[in-house]
């Protein structure tokens, strides 16, 4: 559980890290909004890397990785449409179906 809650806020700081800017500083000079990513990416990889290190064992180095990318788009969904203001879209739906079927693949015995 350590590891799951620790990749949700990393992913909260990386979603933040790589969009954010794009609404928050788009007139800001290209330099800004790189020093403002890194410094909010600082913060994803302080949670980032214990994460992985607490699940690694418990889970595969394959299994870390869907799980990141599950809750990547269950990050980014809700950041997308709240946060940027961007239509909820079947698409999403659809990703999270092909992202299912790779859960059930990386995890089966």
């Amino acid at each position: 559980m350590r590891t799951i809650v620790l990749l949700v806020l990393s992913n909260v700081f990386m979603t933040f890290a790589w969009y954010a800017h794009l609404k928050d500083l788009r007139s800001a000079p290209v330099y800004v909004a790189i020093l403002a990513s890194w410094g909010i990416a600082l913060f994803e990889y302080m949670l980032q890397v214990p994460a992985n290190r607490a699940g690694y064992g418990t889970f595969s180095l394959g299994q870390l990785k869907i799980m990141q990318e599950i809750i990547t788009l269950s990050v980014f969904v809700p950041f997308a449409v709240f946060y940027m203001g961007q239509p909820l879209k079947l698409d999403y739906l659809w990703a999270g179906c092909c992202m299912a079927g790779a859960v059930f693949f990386i995890f089966r015995g």
